[in-house]
């Protein structure tokens, strides 16, 4: 890791950790949703998203989330950036069209 990439990390984890007290959101899924749907993007054993998952989903805006697809932030909190793109086929929803998913 370079020395700029080294001190982002660590501005980020230290803004990371002064925010934790505050509800987390990510692309219009709030905490809730968040928590809802982390067995479905973490290795090495994903599960099928829930009910609620998917609700948390339909409201996400699915291009915020297709932007995260190449970003350190997603794996920085353990979530596979594949796997997270995955969600929205799987809960019947269609992506956006320049929105690549695996």
């Amino acid at each position: 890791m370079t020395m700029s990439k080294t001190v982002v990390f660590v501005v980020l984890m230290v803004v990371l950790l002064a925010e934790s007290s505050r509800a987390m959101e990510l692309c219009n899924i709030d905490d809730e949703g968040l928590t809802a749907c982390k067995p479905s993007v973490m290795k090495p054993e994903p599960v099928a998203p829930s009910e609620e998952c998917c609700k948390a989903v339909q409201g996400a805006n699915l291009t915020c989330l297709c932007s995260y697809r190449t970003s350190p932030w997603l794996p920085a909190f353990g979530i596979d950036p594949d796997l997270a793109l995955q969600l929205p086929p799987k809960c019947n929803l269609t992506p956006p069209a320049d929105c690549q998913y695996d």
